[in-house]
């Protein structure tokens, strides 16, 4: 377990990001790794399609950046991964919850020549959740550089406003646009941009604020990326607040989220969702198996 130390957490709440150079264990990287060309082909191990599936062989320009959402229902190698209660406890005292659950995870795919993500604040897309606040936990499978289209933070952003979702997520002519608005209206003309370059396994945790985004990839290896987005475990549904993909799983007439969706990575008092680490675990079983 990784025990934050006082620093850290006050280069959290300065920076609104902290980066680490050792999370996730080699042999964990090379299973997960392994699921990305099954999981992009729609060999979906559990037999669920995720909730959002941005980039499929075939259909879309190669030099796209490829993106699941959810992928934790589709397979669970990668839900061992992203589930993880370190992730959920680390998430939970970087912003002070009493625990954390998940709103939702990314499988994230950059090719070499892919074009960026545009730059943007994770809580621009939390209007449904409340309170609207999202910490996450991104990990990198793959070394990853400047050159290589890694993420990359702005310090201080996250004491910026919130602004509007970005006009273009998935390459824009001008990554940058939105951020640079964002900056000329608080008065910064300077930004301090800071990629995140570490070794496989290396992760960043960055407050829901933080403007990030990434370049593209003009490295000869690809950039993959696992994410886990973190809501309080106190969360509910925002009573007026939709989202098109998510409000789904609203029960009607009834605010509170359901674990069965939006399970609790880990809490103050001991207590974790209970089916969460049976159905981990049975993605290595289901491997083992082939």
């Amino acid at each position: 377990m990784i025990q934050l130390t006082d620093d850290q957490r006050r280069r959290f709440a300065e920076d609104g990001f902290l980066i680490l150079d050792r999370f996730v264990e080699p042999a964990q990287v090379a299973r997960v790794v392994e699921r990305f060309e099954p999981l992009f082909r729609g060999q979906f191990e559990t037999g669920l399609y995720p909730d959002e599936w941005n980039w499929r062989e075939g259909r879309d320009p190669a030099d796209r950046t490829r993106q699941i959402c959810n992928g934790w229902k589709s397979d669970r190698v990668f839900a061992s991964l992203v589930l993880r209660a370190e992730v959920g406890r680390l998430c939970a005292e970087l912003a002070g919850w009493p625990g954390a659950r998940v709103v939702q995870d990314n499988v994230i795919w950059k090719p070499p020549g892919a074009k960026p993500l545009g730059f943007h604040q994770d809580n621009s897309y939390a209007d449904w959740i409340d309170p609207p606040f999202m910490l996450t936990c991104w990990m990198a499978l793959d070394a990853t550089s400047a050159a290589g289209g890694t993420i990359e933070y702005v310090r201080g952003s996250h004491k910026w406003p919130v602004s509007p979702p970005i006009k273009q997520f998935h390459a824009p002519d001008d990554y940058r646009r939105e951020l640079r608005e964002a900056a000329a209206s608080v008065g910064i003309e300077k930004l301090d941009l800071v990629p995140v370059e570490v070794p496989p396994g290396g992760c960043a945790f960055h407050h829901g604020g933080t403007w990030h985004g990434s370049d593209t990839n003009r490295a000869a290896k690809p950039r993959r990326s696992a994410v886990t987005h973190c809501m309080s475990s106190e969360a509910k549904f925002d009573a007026k607040g939709i989202s098109y993909i998510y409000n789904r799983y609203k029960r009607v007439g009834d605010l509170a989220m359901d674990e069965s969706f939006f399970p609790i990575l880990w809490r103050q008092d001991g207590y974790r969702t209970p089916w969460l680490d049976g159905y981990m675990a049975g993605g290595d079983s289901a491997k083992a198996a082939q």
